[in-house]
């Protein structure tokens, strides 16, 4: 007798599943975003989101459904061909839409490069779905397209998005989404500049996990074991549940709570160092570290940890302070000038002696006057060049090679630490993703100013493949006054310089 389970009949409407599926339908929130675990049923709850808005308002619904290529709508046009069947919603392939018979229409269309966005400047819409959210580096092309939603009939307007965990555009989604928790109507308050008439407008997350989808596990009930066998048990643990804090391709994968400790006062015969990525229009980054000079024990262990870190091996790196030059809204600026910025550095290192500082090497490049460096240097603020080599080549160790081998470390042991209070390096470097055309380097259009400051840093710390001998009492001497030196013990091939 065969498993195989028969097709629904096509007359039969789509209806949606008790649950989140019918609170993402009948929600009257203005933006609702379902998104979390794989196999959730996101894609047709927005397909028969639409479907009922079209039985409604006939031909004043006009909606917009994209992602983020036209190879990833291909299976969205196939499942919708089976919702919108018993519609007798008609699909043009000249046209890219679906048309009902009374008039409502639904455009499927893909944005590969944020700029496709201004395109639909002009146009209207009575409902925009976007389709893994997360796979948009930027809120600046989804925030056009809501531009677009107006209705000259009166129809209710609203934006719809589905997502997972991890992509380019992870850290604004859960910023914006996510954090404020699940299930919860988030308020903002307009002020109309033509009358002053308060408007408010609303958004709302609804999680998805697999376990709301048991259409799906009945009809395919090895799909569960063929996601376990797919990845780390974190990594399924993000497609089951829909965990946020565990982050699907990340590039820094070793990163984990070990790397994180409470703040401690840093000696002060530490080598402290000073890393800085600018960024104007976008954010700029200044990170300060200590060379750990000896075996420095730790009174808090990282949550879990299951041994934690009994102390910090000598000649880890520990970023003990930063200052983001972000203006709250995912990587945003705060317009800076050079002369400010070097300003806000003296602030904040007043007392201490730094002994190296690097940057960007594009801030020493002359356009017609003083470099950036130049005009840092004038302020009393001086960098060198950093190494910015992003993947090395014939074998060579890149940056990003030096900052994973410091997350990773030796033997459960990292080489690089975050003090807590470093809250955008633990919220920006942990979830960004490699870039899909050079898979050796990361995206660069998700928020990797942070990023590239650390890697700045641990190039000019190297760690090399070699066997490092146990420091003698004369190294300690020479350490203590210098803060160089080999690693606190043999690094199983790996030397600290």
């Amino acid at each position: 007798m065969s498993d195989i389970k028969p097709i629904p009949s096509p007359s039969a409407r789509w209806k949606p599943q008790p649950g989140p599926q019918t609170a993402f339908v009948d929600s009257p929130v203005f933006e609702v975003v379902y998104g979390g675990a794989r196999g959730g049923g996101k894609t047709d709850a927005a397909l028969g989101d639409f479907a009922g808005h079209a039985r409604l308002y006939g031909a004043a619904a006009r909606g917009l459904l994209v992602r983020r290529t036209r190879v990833a709508l291909e299976p969205t046009i196939a499942r919708a061909r089976a919702v919108f069947a018993p519609d007798d919603a008609e699909w043009n392939e000249a046209r890219s839409c679906f048309s009902w018979p009374s008039g409502a229409i639904l455009y499927f269309r893909h944005l590969s490069a944020d700029a496709d966005a201004d395109g639909y400047q002009g146009h209207a819409y009575s409902r925009v779905y976007v389709e893994e959210l997360t796979q948009f580096p930027s809120p600046l092309v989804v925030d056009k397209l809501k531009a677009t939603l107006r209705s000259a009939e009166g129809v209710p307007c609203g934006f719809r998005a589905t997502c997972n965990p991890g992509g380019a555009g992870h850290n604004w989604v859960k910023a914006r989404y996510i954090d404020a928790g699940a299930n919860r109507t988030i308020a903002e308050t307009f002020i109309s500049p033509f009358d002053g008439t308060a408007i408010r407008m609303t958004r709302l997350f609804i999680p998805a996990r697999l376990t709301d989808n048991p259409a799906l596990l009945a009809n395919d009930p090895g799909y569960v074991a063929r996601l376990a066998q797919s990845g780390s048990a974190e990594l399924v643990r993000a497609w089951l549940e829909g965990d946020w804090n565990v982050v699907e391709g990340a590039f820094f994968d070793s990163w984990s709570p070990r790397n994180i400790v409470a703040p401690f006062a840093i000696p002060d015969y530490w080598t402290r160092i000073r890393g800085f990525d600018w960024g104007y229009a976008a954010p700029f980054s200044v990170g300060w570290w200590a060379v750990v000079s000896e075996m420095h024990p730790l009174e808090w262990r990282p949550a879990g940890a299951s041994a934690g870190v009994p102390a910090l091996p000598r000649g880890a790196l520990v970023r003990y302070r930063e200052w983001y030059g972000g203006n709250g809204r995912p990587n945003q600026g705060l317009r800076l000038d050079a002369g400010a910025v070097a300003a806000g550095i003296l602030e904040r290192e007043r007392g201490e002696r730094v002994t190296q500082a690097v940057a960007d090497p594009s801030i020493f490049r002359q356009d017609g006057g003083p470099s950036i460096g130049e005009r840092f240097r004038r302020a009393g603020v001086t960098f060198r060049p950093a190494d910015n080599t992003r993947v090395g080549r014939a074998g060579a160790l890149s940056g990003w090679d030096q900052m994973r081998a410091r997350i990773k470390g030796v033997d459960g042991t990292p080489m690089l630490y975050v003090f807590d209070t470093c809250r955008d390096f633990i919220r920006t470097v942990p979830v960004l993703q490699h870039d899909p055309m050079r898979l050796e380097d990361l995206d660069t259009t998700a928020e990797d100013h942070i990023a590239d400051e650390a890697r700045y840093v641990c190039s000019c710390r190297p760690m090399t493949a070699r066997q490092a001998p146990m420091p003698t009492r004369a190294d300690d001497a020479w350490n203590r006054e210098w803060g160089r030196g080999t690693s606190w013990k043999t690094m199983d091939s790996w030397k600290v310089l």
